[in-house]
């Protein structure tokens, strides 16, 4: 990923807090020698340097993508920023934007346990505490034919690089115009950026 030396993310927690917020990513492998994607949810493990996912096993990727170094893209906040905003007839339209690019090695995962541990994991992360769904409650037989139907697999974290484009190489006076500008759109992506700014403004 091209990043500017003053969009770079280096707080590595920061960054770890942009993937786990953004969860829903996208994993690239080479599948038969062209580059494939896929939109998957996934669960990082921070301790561990570890994240865990599935593919549905009709999707050929988990195929070939053993043992690859993989890419996996995760988009935080975004939006157009517009000139209109700067005050000034010196300048261009833009796009401000948070992204993390995650590299590792994908292993695919066996043992039932593990697939039914990966299954798991998703549902800790997304269901309410006091959800009626329970994955324990559900019949045995039914989860196991389930898991017979994807592809789960682990990714060791080798590399990690950040980028958040907020303005940053623009003077405090017009990120501050950029900032009242989004707060008063209605959009989510735009306030979220607007927060982003006012969050990096105070370091």
């Amino acid at each position: 990923m091209y990043i500017p030396k003053h969009f770079e993310m280096n707080d590595k927690e920061a960054m770890y807090h942009l993937m786990k917020e953004n969860s829903f990513a996208t994993v690239f492998t080479q599948h038969k020698g062209e580059p494939f994607a896929s939109h998957l949810p996934l669960t990082i493990d921070e301790t561990e340097e570890m994240i865990y996912g599935h593919f549905a096993r009709p999707n050929p990727q988990w195929e070939d993508a053993e043992n690859q170094q993989v890419l996996i893209v995760f988009q935080g906040p975004h939006c157009y920023i517009s000139p209109a905003w700067y005050n000034t007839d010196h300048a261009v339209p833009t796009w401000n934007y948070t992204a993390v690019h995650v590299y590792g090695e994908l292993e695919l995962l066996k043992d039932k346990d593990d697939v039914l541990e990966v299954l798991s994991q998703l549902v800790r992360q997304h269901e309410p505490a006091d959800s009626s769904y329970q994955m324990q409650d559900i019949e045995p037989g039914y989860i196991e034919n389930l898991s017979k139907g994807i592809a789960a697999f682990k990714i060791r974290i080798t590399k990690m690089e950040g980028k958040a484009k907020l303005s940053q190489n623009h003077p405090p006076e017009r990120q501050a115009r950029v900032i009242e500008a989004l707060e008063n759109l209605p959009n989510e992506n735009e306030r979220r950026v607007a927060a982003l700014m006012r969050r990096n403004d105070k370091g």
